[in-house]
């Protein structure tokens, strides 16, 4: 009974600061918070990567150039569970 008791005080304690906001973004404060997550240069090389989407030909090209395949995959929402 004690172990249940403990679950529930734990439950509603973490509940009790689940609903409260964060506080809000000053607005002298965006563009520095903007900065600060933006990616910088040289941050972004995959982007450069020439990416197939066709298997086929990423196929080929690979045998071609004796390269491995990278290949990502996946099921469901790009998102993830929405």
């Amino acid at each position: 009974m004690i172990r249940i008791e403990g679950a529930v005080v734990a439950l509603v304690l973490v509940g009790a600061g689940a609903g409260t906001a964060a506080e809000p973004i000053a607005p002298d404060q965006v563009e520095r918070l903007a900065n600060l997550i933006k990616p910088r240069a040289g941050e972004e090389k995959w982007q450069r990567i020439p990416w197939l989407t066709n298997l086929w030909e990423a196929r080929k090209q690979a045998a071609a150039d004796g390269k491995p395949i990278l290949l990502w995959e996946m099921d469901g929402h790009p998102l993830g569970c929405v």
